[in-house]
């Protein structure tokens, strides 16, 4: 089924005035997501491991992921779920200024976010509607980061 509107699939860009390895890493930093996503405020380990847990900004419920990045791609793939059974739901993508032409102080980062069967269409569209906030708070976040400190946390 090939379906081109956005009841499977959302994503969210930004042009981000800081380079491409620096916006990578911080979009990998699980403690800088506690920063940025809102269904995940204030991350910490939850343990031994690559888990993390944070608490969601709308409903307080305890939230779980852990972070596959593959920095050759500039790919870091956000596992849901609870520990034991992480899901691939939420990924994001950071382009470097020569893939697109920009500035070498600049890069492109896109949120993508997948619909679970469990969806319903209200849970759907809070999700779709956060993320494109969470893309400013990256944004802003980000730069932030880069113009003070010139790293991520």
């Amino acid at each position: 089924m090939i379906n081109p509107s956005s009841d499977i699939s959302h994503s969210v860009s930004s042009l981000l005035e800081a380079p491409a390895a620096f916006a990578f890493s911080f979009m990998a930093d699980p403690i800088a997501l506690g920063g940025w996503s809102l269904g995940c405020m204030n991350t910490q380990p939850a343990g031994n491991g690559a888990v993390h847990t944070g608490f969601s900004l709308f409903d307080g419920r305890q939230a779980y992921f852990e972070i596959d990045a593959d920095p050759q791609r500039m790919i870091v793939d956000y596992r849901l779920g609870v520990p034991g059974r992480m899901e691939p739901r939420i990924s994001a993508r950071v382009l470097s200024a020569d893939v697109c032409g920009l500035r070498p102080d600049q890069c492109y980062v896109t949120l993508t976010a997948w619909r679970t069967k469990a969806m319903d269409d209200a849970r759907w569209h809070g999700l779709c509607v956060t993320h494109e906030a969470e893309i400013l708070l990256i944004k802003s976040q980000c730069e932030r980061a880069w113009r003070t400190t010139g790293t991520s946390g």
